[in-house]
This record gives C-alpha cells, sequence and structure tokens, in this order.
C-alpha cells in the first residue's frame, strides 16, 4: 500500500496551517504536529509523547512521515525536555504515521513497536489487550482493526478521572475515517468501536485533529454515521438493475455508485470514499449470505 494511504473520510474544508509547537494534550500526553497536513491528514499527523511528568523517559507514538522528518525529530526530542525516548509505538502501518520510523530508532536508539512484525525494529509486535509498562505510566495495547488491519489504539487509564486513548486514525478528531478496503473492514471497524466504547468517557487523543471529550460519546456518534453510510448505499444499490449488481465486482459497483453516497465530495478524494464505499458493499454481501 502506498504511503500516502488515506487517513480520513473526505472533508470539505481546507485544513489550517499547523504549527510544530508541543501542545499539551492531557496530564500525561503532549503532541507535537508534523508539517504535512492535507485533505487526507487534516492538519496532519499527530506524534504524541507519553509519560508521567516526574518521570526520567517518555514514549513516542507515531513519529510521522518521512517529509520533513528531521525538523519534527528535532521538534519531539524538544518536547521530550531531556527526557529518553525509551520506546516507539505505531498505531498502524501507514506512512504519515510510520514514514519516520527508522530515523526516529536510528537517532533515539528506542524500540519500535507496531501491530505487524514489519513494523518492529528491536520489539516483539503489539499484542491484543497487553499491559506496557513505560515511562511511568502504563498502557494498554487495545487491538482495534478496521481502519487497517494492524491497527491499534492506546488506552491510558490513569490520565485524568476518565482516562485517555490515543485512537490513530480509527478515531479522527474531525470528521470521519475512511475504512481501507480490503486491508481493513467494516466488520472489523464496527466491532472496534463497540470496543472504544467501552472505555467511557476517556479523552480521545486522535492522529488527526483536535482533542475529544468522551470515547463514548464520539464512538457512538461514528456508529450511528456508518449506519446511515450503511443505508445510502442500501439505497444505492437498490437504484441498480439486477443484472448490474449481480455483474460487477464490489470495486466496479463501489466506483458506479460513489456519486450516490457522495455526491458533494471534491474529485481529489473520491479514491478515498470509494474505498469506504467498497468496505460497505462487502459488509452487505456479507450480511446477506448470513440472512
Amino acid at each position: 500500500m502506498a504511503s500516502t494511504a488515506p487517513a480520513p473520510e473526505p472533508q470539505p474544508e481546507q485544513p489550517p496551517v499547523p504549527s510544530p509547537s508541543p501542545q499539551a494534550d492531557s496530564h500525561l500526553t503532549t503532541s507535537v504536529l508534523a508539517d504535512n497536513p492535507s485533505g487526507m491528514t487534516l492538519e496532519g499527523t499527530n506524534t504524541y509523547l507519553i509519560g508521567d511528568p516526574e518521570a526520567e523517559t517518555v514514549v513516542v507514538v507515531d513519529p510521522g512521515p518521512v517529509e520533513g522528518a528531521e525538523q519534527h525529530l528535532e521538534a519531539v526530542l524538544e518536547a521530550a525536555r531531556g527526557r529518553r525516548i525509551e520506546l516507539i509505538l505505531v498505531t498502524h502501518h501507514h506512512g504519515d504515521h510510520t514514514g519516520a520510523v527508522d530515523l526516529f530508532a536510528a537517532r533515539t536508539g528506542a524500540p519500535v513497536r507496531g501491530g505487524s512484525p514489519d513494523w518492529s525494529r528491536g520489539g516483539a509486535p503489539l499484542v491484543p489487550g497487553e499491559r506496557i509498562p513505560a515511562a511511568g505510566v502504563v498502557i494498554t495495547a487495545w487491538h482495534t482493526p478496521g481502519h487497517t488491519s494492524d491497527s491499534f489504539s492506546f488506552a491510558l487509564p490513569d490520565d485524568g478521572a476518565a482516562g485517555s486513548v490515543l485512537t490513530g486514525d480509527t478515531v479522527l478528531g474531525r470528521g470521519t475515517t475512511v475504512i481501507d478496503h480490503p486491508d481493513g473492514t467494516l466488520a472489523d471497524y464496527l466491532r472496534s468501536l463497540e470496543t472504544l466504547i467501552a472505555l467511557g468517557d476517556a479523552t480521545v487523543l486522535p492522529a488527526h485533529g483536535p482533542v475529544l471529550p468522551s470515547m463514548a460519546q464520539v464512538g457512538t456518534a461514528y456508529r450511528n454515521h456508518r449506519q446511515q453510510r450503511l443505508d445510502q448505499a442500501r439505497q444505492a444499490l437498490a437504484g441498480l438493475e439486477e443484472g448490474q449488481r449481480n455483474a460487477a465486482s464490489i470495486d466496479k459497483l463501489a466506483r458506479l455508485l460513489s456519486h450516490a453516497v457522495y455526491p458533494d465530495i471534491d474529485e481529489r478524494v473520491r479514491p478515498a470514499a470509494v474505498k469506504s464505499l467498497s468496505a460497505q458493499l462487502a459488509y452487505l454481501e456479507y450480511e446477506s449470505d448470513q440472512g
């Protein structure tokens, strides 16, 4: 898959110019924004530093893209305020999260762990549900596939009254995410939303866009949005002749129906819409087979 694989579902607004200044997002986290704004990445990729304020080390999540990696690494090291980076985690394999992995690993000496062995450097791949003690905190790694098959979210139960969760691209700070079909599936994504909703009012720390309150509230809205998209896909399918439905592959149907389900999007991001629609159609096909 290309390193510039889509993150959020197509958004009409133009992202603001990013600032690399560190942002204190919660008691246990700080983020540094990578300089890669676009219609797909919103303001850019949020690289997070996790650690107890009194700890001598930090954990870095999602080093960011290869473009501008040297400058971004310097900004992250400045945000660490002299604390050693002891571990690097990646939420999933897309290049706007992993492009700078090798540079960060080489410069800091920290092991890298991700859901796929392809993105682990000196550390074992993540295990669903494992608790990772590091930088004076405990991080729970939840496997939350759907956007991609290797997507993980990182929960910090001790981060404030309700805790917090770094959601990668599974939940964004604005808009909704692309299901990167066929690697990502809607069935997996809906199950992952239930996993995240169960975290209650945990603060949402997304890889793109601003911090949001209440994972349960945001996750429920995401679930409702997916059901609405499925209803639109059903309606679009119903408007086709039976021969068209039966003769075309899922990807061809998605391209055919994308204008009905996503009528007003910028044509430059229509391929991302087609990916999500392919995932919806595959889900409906599975649903029909089971029914």
